[in-house]
């Protein structure tokens, strides 16, 4: 992109970020005594705005603290720089001043950071560069191996003396202070040696060799002897999983005693060919990607590995005949107990699971959803320190902490009311835990610290908006990114007290951001035909300076189950939101809304879309639409909507349902067909096609092409690995032999799911805009 020339006012502003990205505070005091002069306009147009992050600048991710607590380390990016890589920053406490390291002490640093500690917290062992490190707080580091090989999932033992880690398929353990290493499984991915028959026809006939043949009798005798002596030589027993079968994890007891073995079970399934168009050898090359709901699916099993025999107990969960897919949640700190969770294939029940040395698995809790389970935390379980769980359910309709004794029993609420707990620390004494909570408003998220035996909250954070919080070891100190809705997340540093002052740590804005338009959406509320309480952003064009123009336009958030009508910024929307800004300034007044299906309002909420995909979801638009002609002047007839993946499923739905509501849409890599979509989503949503081929029908767009009659643009990239470009070709087919018109299908060939390059994000939000310019004006012709 060509760059503009810049006046010396907005060189200044340029020299004052510069200082901005070495001491925030000072860039502050700079900014407010530069002498103000007239900015260059913002470019508000879709090439400006479709440069992503370039323009918006990169926030601080991958937030982790130091052992000792004093260093916050992240990942970042300084604002006005080209280069689109980020480096690893650490800032001390207290100083504010964040410091780049250099690749070669990053690469040392950053794995480090995240390894796993023993039960008093001295020590924690980590992979670098494929080779197993133990790091003592305060600083001492020690290197385990030295192989060609790359270890993995390095873990130490409850007293801090052994480090265990995978390598290969199998799991080795050595000293931490040096020795031999150790081999302790020997997992084939083969079946286990058939034992001779001794009924039915083949057991006779085995018998009459042995009696008539002394060849048969010396080969037995023989095969017996070599086995006798490979069980003398061989210190660990050979465990077969199977010839489809590859090791998923290892998880180590405390004592070191028993592993925790999960196995993936290959399935026969037939894989969907995704032909990749623009490649280097000029070659068409196909990528196999993956199998469609129904098709026969990979399963998991797990056993429960006695280290000193090689003995392993493949667990299975009662279930009424349903398999189960069990996943750790963790060892007890110092005892050989583990918590497992527990999936069925229909999704329907959440077990959790205590287990010990005698392999009984003992439920602790069950959630049941006729539905299906999920909302935040449903893996989250641990351990407390006088031996109970906790864990997250949504057993009142909200996610809320509970504790229960490791036997079993009445659980016992930590947290309760109708709001949810989306995120859970347990402090490291166990004393407390530190809580995220959208308590306070639905489109808010705030740090809380309560006791591990309930009671009152305590508030930490203060700022509005949405705060992901994360306090240091030591428990004094919080690393907070803190967003609104017009500002991407910057990290901040606070004391862990409440009322405590936040102190900014990173400006990640470019200049230009800063200058553009940006409001801060009011998010409202809007009845839904049950009565329900629908919440919604929504952009006024007189706060962007334009008189309304009496047009609409829907955005549609993708995921489905995903918040966007809140108070933080919208990381995963935000060309969206600055597009909305694009549309609203030209005076069609936009509605972001979380529509049936959306995180952050419950359990009900949540699953408001079973078995019918396009019902609720779609109405919670069309009341919007009716909120929008009753409280904002908009135009009944001239309504629009657009949206990606799941947002562009509704507006395929709310064009060929919907006709008299929507005039014009645009329909961004989207779903048309749910049966061709991937089993784990859409199974949960729908049941399978083959067992409920009518929620597939009614839920899918392709049936419903007859009922178009409006404007629509269908764009996709040609490469989607995620909803395969299949799907719209499919639909464009039965757009053809329906005979309809006015549709459009824009193709990107180098594109997947998530557009990259900012020239095709130009391209195709060029042509959503002029589809609204064309059909949403007073003078544009009705259909």
């Amino acid at each position: 992109m060509p760059r503009r020339l810049t006046s010396g006012a907005t060189q200044l502003s340029a020299c004052l970020l510069a200082l901005a990205a070495a001491s925030p505070a000072a860039a502050q005091a700079a900014r407010q005594d530069a002498p103000r002069a007239a900015a260059a306009p913002f470019d508000l147009s879709v090439a400006s705005i479709m440069r992503g992050e370039l323009l918006t600048g990169r926030s601080p991710n991958e937030v982790r603290w130091s052992e000792d607590g004093r260093w916050l380390y992240f990942r970042w990016r300084q604002p006005e720089t080209r280069d689109t890589t980020t480096s690893i920053y650490r800032v001390a406490v207290g100083r504010g001043t964040p410091e780049r390291l250099a690749d070669s002490v990053a690469d040392r640093v950053a794995p480090a950071l995240s390894g796993d500690w023993d039960a008093a917290r001295r020590r924690r062992a980590f992979v670098r560069g494929g080779d197993v490190y133990v790091a003592e707080v305060g600083g001492r580091e020690r290197r385990v191996t030295e192989t060609p090989v790359a270890e993995r999932s390095a873990q130490l033992s409850g007293d801090g003396r052994t480090v265990f880690f995978i390598s290969g398929s199998n799991l080795f353990a050595t000293a931490v202070e040096g020795g031999p290493i150790r081999q302790l499984t020997d997992v084939r991915a083969d079946a286990a040696p058939a034992r001779r028959d001794t009924v039915g026809q083949r057991g006779v006939l085995e018998r009459d060799q042995r009696e008539l043949l002394a060849v048969i009798r010396d080969r037995i005798e023989e095969r017996e002897h070599r086995e006798a002596l490979d069980s003398v030589r061989t210190p660990v027993r050979p465990l077969y999983i199977g010839r489809n079968a590859t090791v998923a994890s290892m998880d180590v007891s405390p004592t070191g005693r028993f592993v925790l073995l999960a196995v993936n079970d290959r399935a026969e399934e037939k894989q969907t060919l995704v032909p990749n168009f623009i490649t280097e050898s000029g070659y068409t090359e196909p990528l196999n990607v993956r199998a469609k709901v129904g098709d026969v699916q990979a399963g998991q099993r797990m056993a429960l590995v006695d280290l000193r025999t090689g003995t392993p107990t493949w667990l299975q969960a009662e279930a009424r005949e349903r398999r189960v897919t069990l996943s750790s949640a963790g060892w007890a700190p110092r005892e050989d107990r583990a918590i497992l969770v527990g999936i069925p294939a229909d999704f329907k029940d959440r077990w959790l699971y205590t287990i010990g040395a005698d392999a009984r698995l003992t439920p602790v809790d069950h959630l049941r959803d006729t539905a299906w389970v999920g909302g935040p935390g449903l893996f989250t379980a641990g351990w407390l320190p006088d031996g109970r769980v906790y864990f997250v359910s949504e057993r009142t309709g909200y996610a809320h902490l509970y504790a229960v004794a490791s036997t079993g029993g009445e659980a016992t609420p930590v947290t309760s009311g109708e709001w949810e707990v989306t995120d859970v620390q347990l402090a490291p004494d166990g004393r407390v835990f530190w809580l995220t909570t959208g308590e306070t408003h639905p489109g808010e998220r705030n740090l809380y610290t309560v006791s591990a035996n309930g009671g009152r909250r305590t508030r930490i954070t203060a700022q509005d908006g949405w705060n992901e919080s994360v306090v240091s070891p030591d428990g004094r100190w919080v690393a907070v990114l803190h967003s609104t809705a017009d500002r991407p997340a910057d990290l901040f540093l606070m004391p862990n007290r409440a009322g405590a002052r936040a102190e900014r740590v990173t400006e990640s804005t470019t200049a230009e951001f800063r200058a553009g338009p940006w409001i801060r959406p009011e998010v409202v509320t809007f009845p839904a035909q049950d009565g329900r309480q629908v919440y919604a952003r929504v952009y006024r064009p007189r706060e962007l300076g334009a008189q309304p123009n009496g047009a609409a336009v829907l955005f549609v958030h993708g995921a489905g189950y995903l918040q966007n009508a809140h108070r933080g910024w919208s990381s995963s929307y935000f060309r969206e939101y600055m597009f909305n800004h694009l549309l609203a300034a030209r005076g069609y007044t936009v509605l972001d809304l979380d529509y049936r299906g959306s995180a952050g309002y419950g359990a009900a909420w949540r699953t408001g879309i079973y078995r019918h995909m396009g019902g609720k979801d779609l109405s919670d638009h069309v009341d919007g639409v009716r909120w929008l002609v009753a409280n904002e002047g908009v135009d009944a007839k001239r309504v629009g909507l657009y949206g990606g993946s799941y947002g562009g499923f509704i507006t395929l739905m709310g064009l060929f349902t919907e006709p008299d509501v929507f005039r014009s849409g645009a329909a961004l890599r989207t779903v048309t067909d749910w049966a061709h979509y991937n089993h784990p989503y859409t199974a949960r949503i729908l049941n399978q096609p083959q067992d409920d081929p009518e929620a597939y029908r009614r839920s899918s767009p392709i049936y419903f092409a007859e009922g178009f009659r409006g404007d629509l643009l269908m764009a996709h990239g040609m490469v989607d690995t995620n909803v395969h470009f299949q799907d719209v070709v499919r639909l464009s087919q039965r757009l053809i032999e329906l005979g309809k018109t006015h549709w459009e299908l824009a193709v990107y060939p180098v594109e997947d799911h998530s557009f990259v390059r900012a020239d095709s994000w130009t391209d195709e939000y060029r042509r959503v805009l002029d589809l609204f310019e064309r059909t949403l004006r007073a003078d544009s012709p009705a259909r």
